[in-house]
């Protein structure tokens, strides 16, 4: 019996012959990530545990994004230990605010991902790497102390899911609007513990920003991992930024899969999921009059230069409404720097938006555009939760960039097709 791109990958991290979905695994990993809010209690329990020194100093990255630079004493200190961990295990992979970005836009951009890895991450949203045929999970802070020890993580082998997207994108539909689409679908835990594969000739020209933007957010839908089978775009991506060697890996025609998804992408239009959930989907064009305070175009969902390319298209020229307050975050100082060299900041700060430096900021409730009681949010963010970006009486709606950046011109949700 053949074996899904995801169960291959595990299986060549462990010295069994195959594995499948189910089995308990004992399996090496190639990257180990923590951030400032994960990493500190991995450190203390790597100590607690009697840890002197981690398994591979190159396979240890450390990235301080979310509540840096700090915000306060507490984030201060929380990005003290996980530096000097850094210094003291001489990690070579540790980014500093001013070099670093978030995490899941920085390790793919830095080559420091590859196809074929089994990436772990004490964040949730780890799921990204699948964009480039690499497995990617989250795990918890306990788990990343084990790993850094011993290079080892434990898991169930998860069923794999397929879905198969086929058809052209509508203009301003992108990768974004299809997985806002498909969890709307099959709704927040309708990938439970699966590995969920997309395929079809959609996906052949869909671009590595979007695969990034999909594999994101899988963990919406309950999925373990996001997976892409690596092609021509993928290599062109990493082809020139990779560290070492990759596997490029494919699912074999026999792989048994728990279920197919079906989904014609002619028929999807931009995408709005509503609180409190990301399977809470509407199509643009249903939204009603949903008056707005506040857009928010970044995160590592959709912080990419492709992303603010979008949206600086869309604002040339244009105004952000006088009651509105526009912040875009590029996800690192490279796309922040293409970003002034492009011009693309000139025209939001013409248009009256905030840029920030690279952060998770407003995405986690942290800073950076915290919202009050009552306020509503359009975000590129992933997460729309009650309390997620401020107030628990807030209201976050999900969205592109290209409805981010039109919304804020609109002053509420809407289209760039209404500018």
């Amino acid at each position: 019996m053949g074996m899904t791109i995801t169960e291959k990958i595990l299986c060549s991290h462990t010295d069994l012959a195959e594995v499948h979905p189910g089995m308990l695994i004992n399996a090496r990993v190639d990257i180990a990530l923590g951030n400032d809010i994960t990493a500190p209690i991995a450190i203390a329990e790597f100590k607690k545990a009697g840890g002197t020194s981690v398994f591979d100093r190159e396979k240890v990255v450390l990235v301080p994004d979310h509540f840096a630079p700090n915000k306060d004493i507490a984030s201060a200190e929380q990005c003290r230990v996980m530096r000097d961990f850094a210094r003291e295990q001489e990690i070579t992979h540790y980014y500093e605010v001013g070099i670093a970005g978030i995490e899941h836009a920085l390790l793919p951009e830095q080559g420091v991902v590859l196809p074929g890895d089994l990436v772990i991450g004490a964040d949730s949203h780890s799921c990204t790497y699948g964009a480039l045929g690499a497995f990617g999970a989250g795990v918890g802070s306990t788990d990343l102390a084990a790993a850094f020890m011993t290079g080892e993580i434990w898991m169930i082998v998860p069923e794999s899911m397929k879905i198969v997207l086929h058809g052209k994108m509508q203009k301003w539909v992108s990768g974004k609007d299809l997985i806002l689409y498909i969890i709307g679908k099959i709704g927040v835990d309708g990938a439970l513990y699966r590995a969920m594969e997309f395929t079809g000739g959609t996906i052949r020209d869909l671009t590595m920003a979007d695969r990034f933007t999909m594999a994101n957010m899988v963990i919406e839908a309950g999925a373990k991992n996001g997976i892409f089978i690596p092609d021509r775009i993928t290599e062109d991506y990493v082809k020139t930024r990779a560290e070492r060697s990759y596997l490029l890996l494919d699912s074999d025609p026999d792989a048994v899969y728990h279920s197919v998804v079906d989904i014609d992408v002619n028929r999807i239009e931009p995408q709005v999921a509503f609180p409190p959930l990301p399977s809470n989907t509407k199509g643009i064009s249903q939204v009603g009059d949903i008056r707005l305070d506040q857009s928010v175009i970044g995160s590592c969902t959709n912080g990419r230069i492709e992303d603010l390319r979008i949206a600086a298209k869309i604002l040339k020229g244009r105004k952000v409404a006088s009651h509105m307050r526009l912040i875009v975050i590029p996800a690192t100082q490279e796309m922040f720097k293409s970003a002034v060299k492009e011009g693309l900041v000139d025209i939001f700060l013409e248009a009256n938006a905030v840029v920030s430096t690279p952060t998770c900021g407003p995405c986690l409730g942290g800073y950076m555009g915290i919202l009050a009681d009552g306020e509503k949010t359009v975000s590129t963010t992933n997460r729309n939760f009650v309390g997620r970006m401020g107030h628990r009486n807030s209201e976050i709606y999900l969205a592109s960039p290209a409805i981010a950046a039109a919304s804020a011109v609109l002053g509420r949700l809407g289209s760039p097709g209404e500018l």
